[in-house]
């Protein structure tokens, strides 16, 4: 993985590529109409990255783009119930222009529909980046977008820049590939400013990052260059590194493969620290853990916490929650994601480890919390 300045080829040594596609890019502003060689160049793109062994996983809007015209719904904004039944019949299309594009390549597509439930709750996240994880080792593309025909504006993510960073830092991707309708981050809105420059690079993503970015350009993007700082906040943080490119012309990811300008944002540090950071600051708690001074002795000495440690357990947890880890004090030490559900739990807290392979059989992980998935409050 690269970390450094921009490159030659910007796609070099990226094994895992997620690749965000706006509406503006796929669909014809003014006919509604897909932009059918656009996205037939694009998935030539796509099957040479393939057939150099890469990981391509798609975000693509469009949906409701392409349903305004099925369903003959005029007008810039459209009310919420409308916008539900265009994306539920633009969904169909636009599922089958990929197909059919990729197909052209011998490449199969899967389809999935997120809403932000399933990436903030670790058990539809874990169901979730199972599903994309198969389809890659199966060889096939994952085309994901928001369940807009669901989704109502409470509940929804609200533009696909930020999906896309919470669907790269779920699969572990290398590298975010936003592509946009600019080549990257100016230091002002250039529509605006003829004087903005262009910055190749970006080691991390500071207040004055933040606020050079401007707002939504089309009627049909949700966002801007602020929902892409957004999404790199979210990426980089993860370990994943974000390039912000331009898109409108044909093979655009060809087009980094053969130096074209594009913003560079670095990935802030490793994944596995970034794991631990979503644990402390995405989740809400679901149970409380109580340790005895034993227990809280073996988690500073960086081992996973075991039942027969546990004095105290609250809480209608399930594996996979979150859940607090405190001292016989109340003071919250630890905080990570639970191994076993409460009932199993109920029935382990402090016994040994051959004991919980009698009472829950030889399978079972006998960690209640294991230290891969827990993060020290205090050292």
């Amino acid at each position: 993985m690269k970390t450094g300045a921009q490159h030659d080829n910007a796609l070099a040594g990226y094994r895992r590529i997620v690749v965000k596609i706006g509406s503006a890019l796929l669909v014809d502003e003014k006919t509604g109409k897909l932009r059918a060689d656009w996205l037939a160049a694009l998935a030539k793109d796509i099957a040479d990255l393939k057939a150099e062994g890469r990981d391509i996983v798609i975000v693509s809007s469009g949906a409701i783009a392409l349903g305004r015209r099925l369903l003959d719904l005029s007008g810039k904004s459209l009310p919420l119930d409308q916008s539900q039944a265009a994306a539920s019949a633009g969904q169909i299309a636009l599922s089958q222009a990929w197909a059919s594009h990729l197909g052209q390549h011998g490449i199969t597509t899967g389809q999935i529909l997120l809403t932000p439930n399933i990436t903030e709750e670790r058990r539809y996240f874990l169901n979730a980046r199972t599903t994309i994880k198969t389809l890659l080792g199966l060889g096939a593309v994952p085309i994901i977008n928001e369940n807009d025909s669901v989704a109502t504006f409470e509940i929804r993510y609200g533009d696909n820049d930020r999906l896309s960073a919470r669907v790269a830092t779920m699969i572990e991707a290398d590298l975010l590939v936003l592509l946009s309708d600019i080549d990257g981050l100016y230091t002002a809105p250039p529509a605006r400013n003829p004087d903005a420059r262009h910055i190749p690079h970006v080691a991390a993503i500071t207040p004055e990052i933040e606020a050079m970015a401007g707002g939504a350009a089309s009627h049909l993007s949700r966002g801007g260059m602020t929902t892409k700082i957004g999404a790199g906040q979210i990426a980089t943080q993860a370990g994943t590194a974000m390039i912000v490119a331009l898109g409108t012309a044909p093979n655009p990811l060809r087009s980094l493969t053969e130096g074209a300008r594009h913003t560079f944002f670095a990935p802030a540090e490793g994944t596995r620290a970034a794991r631990k950071r979503w644990i402390m600051g995405t989740l809400d708690l679901s149970g409380r853990i109580t340790i005895d001074d034993g227990a809280v002795r073996a988690l500073k000495a960086g081992r996973s916490l075991l039942p027969i440690g546990v004095v105290r357990l609250e809480g209608a947890f399930t594996r996979g929650d979150t859940v607090a880890v405190c001292d016989q004090l109340g003071h919250e030490v630890a905080r990570g994601l639970a191994g076993l559900d409460r009932d199993a739990a109920d029935l382990v807290i402090g016994k040994n480890s051959e004991t919980i392979k009698d009472l829950l059989g030889a399978g079972t992980r006998t960690e209640l919390v294991h230290r891969d998935n827990l993060v020290l409050l205090t050292q």
